[in-house]
């Protein structure tokens, strides 16, 4: 049993864990995720590491109440425990010789992307971050951001907290013929890795953007989580996460990850009318 130690709600509908995981921390790198189910009849969920504290033994994964099975895991309560986890999993992020990096987080992509921040800015590196959300209700981890960045950004789409717009508006503006850089990294929704990816391809500038379509197992034996990436077909659990944006079918990926979209609104809107009438 993996027991939650703390629990910290970030927004309204986003909170953040830590995980007593000792045997993760052994071997997890920035990067990568783990898989967990809250209860024995649960659903498997893949979250991508936020923290790694390897002097305490724990992990930090930060999650977004979207449909029934993240309700419920967001019911659980420091001192509460996981009934599994496994981990950790995927490929880690490759960040060797990296020097001038932009990174840009949408949404709750923001959580994936605080670690590789974090690891380049302890290496020493120029970090340049971009975060943004719709509206300032839903901003988490500002702060921690612009505490490590060498320039930061903080975007909302109707300006009521830091500059209005979008991170592409950002990014455009940043990125200078004159001032190369050896990579972008974007992680968030998949319409704006994909906007990011149409504005760096034209210029030849590196982009990785982390995957994180339908997964069941974590280990590529389901399928689930296939995409195509340069006219092949890869496994996002264990082919990435990460990946060159520009070789990313997104449009196909944006498809396949509407297909469940009804089913799990129907369950969510099951279980918290379920929650309403409890006595």
């Amino acid at each position: 049993m993996y027991r939650i130690l703390s629990k910290k709600i970030l927004t309204p509908l986003v909170s953040m864990i830590e995980i007593d995981a000792p045997e993760v921390t052994r071997h997890a790198k920035p990067g990568q995720f783990v898989m967990l189910r809250c209860e024995e009849d649960g659903e498997r969920l893949p979250f991508t590491l936020a923290n790694i504290d390897r002097e305490n033994g724990t992990i930090s994964i930060i999650f977004q109440v979207v449909g029934a099975s993240t309700f419920r895991l967001n019911q659980l309560m420091p001192g509460d425990s996981l009934v599994d986890l496994v981990g950790p999993l995927g490929n880690p992020s490759k960040l060797d010789g990296l020097d001038k990096v932009i990174l840009i987080g949408g949404g709750l992509g923001c959580a994936i992307l605080y670690p590789l921040v974090k690891e380049l800015a302890l290496g020493k590196k120029t970090v340049s971050t971009i975060i943004g959300f719709r509206t300032r209700e839903y901003v988490f981890m500002d702060q921690e951001f612009s505490d490590i960045s060498d320039r930061f950004q903080l975007v909302t789409e109707d300006g009521s907290a830091g500059e209005k717009g979008l991170v592409t508006d950002v990014l455009a503006k940043w990125l200078d013929p004159k001032e190369p850089i050896d990579a972008v990294y974007a992680i968030g929704p998949l319409p704006m890795m994909k906007a990011v990816a149409n504005l760096t391809r034209p210029l030849g500038i590196k982009t990785i953007v982390s995957m994180n379509p339908i997964m069941v197992d974590g280990t590529g034996m389901c399928g689930g989580c296939r995409l195509k990436v340069g006219g092949k077909v890869k496994f996002a659990c264990v082919d990435g996460p990460e990946f060159d944006g520009h070789d990313v079918d997104f449009d196909e990926v944006i498809i396949r990850n509407k297909m469940y979209a009804d089913t799990e609104k129907k369950q969510y809107d099951h279980v918290c009318r379920l929650k309403r009438n409890r006595p």
